[in-house]
This record gives structure tokens, C-alpha cells and sequence, in this order.
């Protein structure tokens, strides 16, 4: 095989790598989304009043293991209006028909 073969092949493999990459991280993302809303839903908070403290809320500065990505899903998914905050810095379910959506 020629040398130009060899390094289109290459770059086709590092193309793939790089799809399956993202494929990966948005699988994950996807997964957070669900667990939230699993979680808020598991506890009933609807309002304001009945909202709960989420442990993965916040970013951890030292962490060992494997990414999280529960932190940054939460605040997309406060930033999209499906998840409020409670003045008390605890999460609620806006909008729940958006979450039954989301959990099937």
C-alpha cells in the first residue's frame, strides 16, 4: 500500500475515533438527564416547597473516578425551565410532563 493510502486510512481512523468520542460523552450527558429527573421525580418535588437538595449539585474540586457529568446536565436542565431552584439553593420539577417525556 501506498504511503498516501496509509495516511488517508489514518485519518478515516482518527475520524471515526473522534464520532465515537462525542457519541460517548452525549450517551452520557443523556443518561444525567434521566437520572435528575428520575431523582427529583423519586421524591416528589414538584414546587418550590417540596423541593430537595441534590448531593451531585455542586462540582467537586478533588475527584476521583470517572467524569461526572450529573453537575452540568442540572444546570442545562435549570437553564432549559425543566428544573427550578428554590430560594434555598434546592431543586424542583417545573415542568412535569417534560420529565414524564423524558423518563420513557
Amino acid at each position: 500500500m501506498s504511503e498516501t493510502g496509509r495516511i488517508i486510512i489514518a485519518i478515516c481512523i482518527l475520524v471515526l475515533v473522534y464520532l465515537l468520542a462525542r457519541r460517548y460523552q452525549t450517551w452520557r450527558i443523556k443518561r444525567a438527564y434521566v437520572t435528575i429527573l428520575r431523582d427529583l421525580d423519586e421524591k416528589e418535588a414538584y414546587s418550590p416547597e417540596s423541593a430537595v437538595a441534590l448531593p451531585y449539585a455542586g462540582a467537586t474540586i478533588l475527584q476521583m473516578g470517572t467524569r461526572d457529568f450529573r453537575p452540568r446536565a442540572l444546570e442545562y436542565l435549570v437553564l432549559s425551565n425543566v428544573v427550578g431552584i428554590a430560594e434555598s439553593g434546592k431543586y424542583y420539577l417545573k415542568n412535569k410532563e417534560v420529565a414524564a417525556l423524558n423518563l420513557k
